[in-house]
């Protein structure tokens, strides 16, 4: 009996192997169908995500294309805004350089009316002596 038992545990291994290696075999096949599908779809799925992606990169651009140029133009008026100041600023210590000369000559004047005003004076007196004697 001990012949016929072993022989039964291997023909009984041998079923379950064969029961094993054909289940895994149909999960294989069923796993390789859905992963072809599974694969087609996740392409497509990445398709679309890149296509999105790029829409989104050339929009991207696009807000950063007109950025750098509103920003060009913003430095372009504060250049030409301070070329401007500085030659404002140029022509108000030219005028302001003027304005001394002027006060110094004004003052200047001043001072020569004050002494032709004194000699005026001077000579009206010596005229009215003159006269008197």
């Amino acid at each position: 009996m001990g012949g016929g038992g072993r022989m039964r545990a291997l023909v009984g291994l041998a079923v379950a192997m064969f029961l094993g290696i054909a289940v895994y075999l149909r999960i294989w096949t069923i796993d390789y169908s859905i992963s072809t599908d599974e694969s087609d779809l996740l392409r497509r799925q990445f398709d679309l995500a890149n296509r999105e992606a790029m829409d989104e990169s050339a929009e991207w651009r696009l807000k950063y294309d007109e950025q750098v140029e509103r920003v060009t133009e913003c430095v372009n008026e504060l250049r030409e805004l301070k070329e401007s100041f500085e030659n404002k600023a140029g022509d108000a210590a030219s005028i302001s350089q003027k304005v001394a000369m002027l006060q110094k000559e004004n003052m200047a004047l001043v001072e020569r009316v004050e002494a032709l005003k004194h000699e005026l004076e001077d000579a009206t007196l010596k005229c009215n002596l003159h006269k008197i004697h």
